[in-house]
């Protein structure tokens, strides 16, 4: 049996034993075993919003540290490469820009905005060059509206993490949504990143927890869907509350929906409100430390700040105080496992069913 065997049937099943937050190795292996093949959120179209724009960053820094590049081609197109020259390897661009041509500052080798090799100096006399390998690596991207979604390997879908939550809530009007920065954030939380993923997933928390957000919320009928990557938490408001107008092509026509909740594994959440949305990407930084940034993209401003999503601010201190008293918990020589809550905990049992699997393949 596996080291971090999950069982299937919540009623017996234990959680992950602590290795999974202590052991170095295990953090180290989730790189390439939970993090490289899947789909990560990268921002949206307003970084390359014309022509010749090109926007450097790096893909789950400190952790990944993967450096990247967006551009936007002539014909509008865009694509996400490696920002590192095939020549010598330094980075091609440091800083946002619009140019035709990508040129690296090291000793001028030339790209296409997709990424081929066109030029390179000093360099007629190199046989068999160039070849496929003096390209740079492109990488699958993927766009929902405005979002940008890539990964690093071209082995799983999109769809396969995406598409529950796409048909679930794909009558709202994405091209709405407008990015807010002065109304983002992050927040270091003192936590494996998984025990802070772990805390979203169950609305058993939220009594105990979030008096604010329990005041809202109809903590009866709040009930957690699972696919095959992702899970939808439905929140219902109670009478009075601010709640989605939906069409009547919505699953959910007839309900009094206070948010959509979903997590797409293994380290994003969507948070849809009647304003708009809340995407929270969890950035592992160390065994003990992760980066949370909230990414905050308003549809209705006069419903902003209402309901059950106002107050995030406050909701993340509940949820950070919570999260990093586990990770001194796990420590402990008298915890090793727990078991879950068949009612209230599926979120987490299905989250750790993945890492299972994953690990255990």
């Amino acid at each position: 049996m596996s080291r971090f065997y999950v069982d299937p049937d919540i009623s017996r099943a234990k959680t992950l034993t602590t290795d999974f937050y202590t052991d170095p190795a295990v953090f180290e292996g989730a790189k390439e075993k939970l993090f490289s093949g899947s789909w990560q959120f990268i921002g949206d179209r307003g970084m390359v919003h014309e022509p010749g724009r090109c926007y450097p960053f790096t893909l789950l820094e400190n952790y990944l540290d993967e450096p990247l590049l967006l551009t936007c081609d002539a014909q509008n197109n865009i694509h996400c490469v490696s920002n590192v020259c095939t020549h010598r390897g330094t980075l091609v661009i440091k800083e946002p820009c619009k140019t035709v041509n990508l040129r690296c500052r090291y000793h001028g080798r030339q790209f296409s905005l997709d990424g081929h090799f066109i030029s390179m100096p000093e360099f007629k006399e190199v046989k068999d060059f160039p070849t496929a390998d003096d390209n740079l690596a492109r990488l699958p991207l993927y766009a929902w509206g405005p979002l940008l979604f890539v990964s690093l390997q071209h082995t799983s879908p999109p769809q396969l993490y995406l598409q529950d939550m796409m048909a679930r809530v794909g009558w709202l009007p994405m091209e709405e949504f407008v990015f807010r920065p002065e109304l983002s954030k992050d927040y270091i939380v003192q936590s494996h990143w998984a025990l802070y993923c772990e805390n979203y997933l169950e609305g058993f928390h939220i009594p105990f927890v979030h008096a604010g957000l329990n005041a809202v919320l109809d903590f009866g009928n709040y009930v957690t869907e699972l696919f095959p990557y992702s899970n939808l938490q439905l929140g219902i408001a109670k009478d009075g509350e601010d709640v989605f107008i939906l069409p009547a092509s919505s699953p959910d026509y007839g309900k009094q929906v206070a948010a959509y909740y979903f997590f797409v594994f293994p380290n994003m959440m969507f948070n849809f409100y009647p304003w708009g949305l809340s995407i929270n990407i969890v950035k592992p930084v160390t065994q003990q430390q992760c980066k949370v940034s909230f990414l905050t993209y308003v549809w209705k401003e006069d419903l902003f700040n209402k309901g059950a999503g106002s107050d995030l601010n406050q909701v993340e201190m509940g949820d950070e105080e919570v999260v990093e008293a586990v990770q001194k918990g796990i420590r402990s020589r008298f915890y090793n496992h727990g078991r879950y809550s068949v009612t209230r905990e599926q979120g987490t049992h299905h989250f750790h069913r993945i890492i299972s699997e994953i690990l255990s393949s």
